[in-house]
């Protein structure tokens, strides 16, 4: 893209340097200047009282996009299983190619890791791509990133979709930029237009402030990072039938900058909360980093893992790996307990897929209870306590 300023046109009114939401134009000799930074966004285009500004799409650069054909998962694998967000991408990428009648592709990388085909064609793959080499073992970005590029350029699919794990954010944005195309970083809803068969990438922005919706018409693929836990997993055939292929890595140990010297399993104990069943949070209406011991007493009699605001991880009461929201953990459990949180819109995103939602905060009018199945409007340093006694009684504790 090109963006024009027409010096006959423009006045050095400076009304397109307080409309640009990036801070990049300048005004010089009553001319307007567009800097470094610029992303066409259209801003300036739109106010310029005299069509001084225009931007221009240079079609050259364009890919043919009539190309391009399936949707494509990454099968992210932890400890030789299918991760859950790997299983809930095919399950969704099954019901948008349903949508445009196109085929679902799965690629696993890994050593001896084919018998997981058979799992990702149950939940909805209609082809399977295996690269096993004993240097695929362990992810190192450098070789999982020259092997996907590899099938990506090969496959030419239309869409590509990969967790928002710690494993798809660093891999994603590396094969984005070798395939020249563009990257939707932390979707929380996937969605196509059929008229334009442009797919609709939905993620908190600004802060969570607001939810955008993305698109990217002039690339293929089109790419994406969902979080975990966000879709939901489809139902399991064991007896649907598909492709098997199995893709020569071709990479040697010195293509690989990276060595793994040794792999730390987090410690034991600690509870992921992406897996939790059951969630017991509290947020600033604890007052104090000391009154955290009630959350973690009430979730320990009910066997739930332990999550937390923002603000509370911010003030330095409880440690980050407990966050939930857009800048913490997305979790989905069948039960999720929110004690003292108001219900910013960052730590709904990351919450209100759950489940069964408990509020408990003495406000209201707090925004929480808009997505709560259950609300208690009470202070919650009477509430906690009231619903611990209750249940250690049903359950025998003393």
């Amino acid at each position: 893209m090109e963006i024009i300023v027409d010096a006959e046109k423009c006045t050095g009114c400076s009304i397109c340097v307080k409309k640009c939401p990036f801070n990049v134009i300048t005004i010089d000799n009553r001319l307007a200047i567009i800097g470094d930074g610029c992303t066409y966004c259209n801003a300036c285009v739109e106010v310029c009282p005299f069509q001084a500004i225009k931007i221009f799409k240079d079609d050259k650069q364009h890919v043919n996009i009539e190309g391009h054909e399936g949707i494509m998962v990454f099968g992210e694998t932890r400890e030789k299983k299918l991760a859950n967000v790997a299983i809930e991408l095919i399950s969704k990428a099954r019901e948008l190619a349903d949508q445009i009648k196109t085929k679902v592709i799965t690629v696993i990388l890994g050593d001896k890791i084919s018998d997981l085909a058979k799992i990702a064609i149950s939940y909805g793959a209609d082809k399977v791509i295996c690269s096993e080499d004993p240097i695929l073992k362990e992810y190192r970005c450098d070789s999982y990133a020259n092997v996907m590029t590899n099938i990506i350029n090969e496959e030419k699919p239309e869409i590509v979709l990969m967790g928002a794990t710690s494993i798809g954010r660093a891999l994603a944005a590396r094969i984005a930029v070798r395939v020249n195309t563009g990257l939707t970083a932390d979707c929380t809803g996937l969605d196509f237009d059929m008229e334009r068969r442009i797919l609709l990438q939905t993620r908190p922005a600004f802060g969570g402030n607001l939810m955008a919706t993305i698109e990217c018409p002039y690339r293929r693929p089109q790419m994406s990072t969902v979080r975990p836990k966000v879709m939901k997993i489809g139902k399991k055939d064991d007896k649907r039938k598909g492709e098997i292929v199995h893709f020569k890595a071709g990479i040697k140990e010195a293509d690989i900058r990276t060595k793994i010297l040794k792999i730390v399993n987090q410690a034991q104990g600690e509870v992921n909360l992406e897996e939790a069943e059951v969630i017991v949070s509290g947020g600033r209406g604890l007052h104090k980093p000391e009154n955290f011991t009630l959350i973690k007493e009430l979730a320990s009699v009910i066997g739930a893992a332990v999550g937390a605001s923002r603000a509370t991880v911010d003030a330095g009461w409880i440690e980050p790996h407990h966050q939930v929201g857009q800048t913490g953990k997305t979790v989905a459990p069948k039960l999720y307990i929110a004690c003292g949180i108001s219900g910013a819109i960052q730590h709904l995103a990351g919450m209100q897929t759950s489940d069964i939602i408990i509020a408990i905060n003495k406000d209201p009018d707090a925004p929480i209870f808009n997505v709560a199945t259950y609300g208690i409007v009470g202070d919650l340093f009477e509430v906690v306590p009231a619903l611990i006694k209750e249940i250690k009684k049903v359950k025998g504790i003393e």
